[in-house]
């Protein structure tokens, strides 16, 4: 039986962190008692397309997945101006999970470049030992 870190990418556990945090901001409205109608569903739809989008990278990755997470956690950041629920306790919830949304994806797509796209081996210098 393969192990879990030999059947996911050692980037996938950065989908999970996105996954978790989808969760907590579906469930922010319920458990911290928001009141603002549009914030709420705003979490909620954000929330649950985090959530599909990151377990799905999970599954089976592609890299439309972390573009549109990647938008998604941008879109966090500025939705309570856009939607109309700034200086609110929902705000707060919306610009931190976005913010780390939007850190976690920008490194995993960083990271599957920079595994795609090795750097050649240094040129040896005049004179160095070898």
């Amino acid at each position: 039986m393969r192990t879990f870190r030999k059947m996911i990418g050692r980037e996938a556990v950065l989908d999970l962190y996105n996954l978790l945090l989808a969760l907590v901001l579906f469930v922010s409205p319920w458990l911290f008692a928001l009141q603002n109608g549009p914030a709420k569903l705003d979490l909620w739809i954000s929330g649950g397309i985090i959530a599909v989008i990151s377990l799905g990278a999970i599954v089976a990755h592609a890299s439309w997945e972390e573009w549109a997470n990647l938008l998604l956690g941008i879109w966090l950041v500025v939705s309570p101006w856009v939607v109309g629920f700034a200086h609110t306790r929902a705000m707060h919830f919306s610009i931190g999970i976005g913010a780390a949304v939007t850190f976690l994806t920008a490194l995993e797509l960083w990271l599957r470049y920079d595994a795609a796209h090795p750097d050649p081996a240094p040129p040896s210098l005049p004179g160095a030992l070898q």
